[in-house]
């Protein structure tokens, strides 16, 4: 697909126009969100919103985004920690619903919108350098190398350019994505608790 040959920044760009103009596509792996470690698994689709686990400090959730609406389910631990025991008790099993623009939970809505997470994941970054072809989990793929905050963004050698691993840099963990235009549907979980109206009465 001529990748190989562009430069650094370049490539960067193709990869980052590839995947938003992708249906959907899916991203796991670790990270390091603000100095805390954070897992993710989420398959987001494009003008919709995005479904998977993420697990912060230990603590797991299942998170849903539809549109303008967030929606959450905490393990037990998690619920404790935001809830108090009483809370977590009254809470167990259900889903919380929220603003995914505003509150507690539109920090977490960028990682369920292609447009935002590859904006925000391949928009800072320092010197490029494209290392030119290698291989990826057996897949044919660029290498551009961030020479100076270290890491390295894996786009794909062979037809559409998407990003397919941001291999980190110091403390920064591996992500991968997959999954490209995939058939998904997302739909909002049934009897969701409205969080603004928790803790009001």
């Amino acid at each position: 697909n001529g990748e190989a040959t562009k430069a650094a920044t370049q490539v960067v760009a193709d990869a980052k126009d590839a995947a938003v103009s992708a249906k959907a596509g899916h991203v796991a792996g670790a990270i390091t969100d603000a100095g805390q470690p954070l897992t993710l698994d989420i398959t987001i689709v494009k003008d919709s919103g995005g479904q998977g686990t993420m697990s912060e400090s230990g603590l797991k959730f299942e998170i849903i985004r539809v549109g303008e609406k967030a929606y959450i389910k905490g393990s037990d631990a998690f619920l404790r920690k935001f809830a108090g025991t009483a809370g977590a008790q009254l809470l167990h099993g259900k889903w919380l619903q929220g603003s995914a623009t505003t509150g507690d939970l539109a920090a977490l809505a960028p990682l369920t919108d292609l447009t935002k997470l590859f904006n925000g994941a391949l928009g800072s970054h320092g010197k490029l350098k494209n290392g030119g072809e290698t291989t990826f989990k057996g897949q044919k793929v660029v290498a551009i190398k961030d020479t100076t905050k270290g890491g390295t963004l894996y786009v794909a050698g062979t037809g559409t350019p998407y990003p397919i691993a941001i291999v980190g840099g110091t403390n920064q963990g591996t992500i991968t994505f997959d999954n490209w235009n995939d058939t998904v549907s997302i739909t909002a979980p049934k009897g969701a608790v409205d969080m603004s109206k928790l803790g009001s009465n």
